[in-house]
């Protein structure tokens, strides 16, 4: 059986009508803020170092400040409580590194690559209403560094470690508020 053109090109239609109306509803894309409308300056304070490792938090409420500038679709950010409608607090509760891979050269086995765990509290306050939209207290995040075995071409990773993972931290929270996924309101 010989197949024409016109058979070629029914048949692709079809397949194609079969897709888009198959899938029209997998991919939702967020159009909008999930955030209370009444919320139009979110005031992200420095974060609390209980971690007790320099400038974390700083590192942390700049990644956060960063974020809701960029994909806070129109949010106002400040430093102050004072006049914001909503208020990020967060708290860098632990910091700390291990070592995942040795070595193999080296006789004293050292570590070569290591995983850095930061541990956080993010907690979100509307300030119109007085109270939590959201809430986390044991926000984890885990990333790698490597050292090299060289010692003239060594490089510090932990610092660039630190900065990807406020960033990862900061998407997180930030889409978290923006998309509602979780986020406690009663609109």
């Amino acid at each position: 059986m010989k197949l024409t053109p016109k058979t070629w090109r029914v048949a692709a239609m079809a397949t194609t009508l079969f897709f888009i109306s198959g899938f029209t509803e997998c991919y939702k894309p967020v159009t909008k803020n999930q955030l209370p409308t009444r919320i139009r300056t979110v005031a992200v304070p420095a974060f609390q170092n209980q971690a007790l490792r320099y400038k974390i938090e700083h590192r942390f409420t700049e990644a956060v400040i960063n974020e809701v500038v960029r994909r806070g679709r129109g949010l106002r950010v400040q430093g102050d409580r004072e006049g914001a409608d909503a208020v990020i607090d967060g708290i860098i509760k632990s910091f700390s590194f291990t070592g995942v891979l040795l070595q193999a050269e080296d006789p004293n086995r050292r570590a070569r690559i290591f995983e850095v765990t930061i541990t956080a509290a993010v907690t979100v306050r509307d300030q119109v209403e007085n109270r939590v939209i959201y809430d986390n207290q044991n926000y984890v995040f885990r990333g790698e560094f490597e050292f090299t075995s060289d010692p003239r071409s060594f490089f510090n990773e932990e610092d660039p470690a630190v900065q990807r993972m406020a960033r990862s931290f900061a998407e997180s929270v930030v889409s978290t508020l923006v998309n509602g996924f979780g986020v406690n309101d009663e609109k």
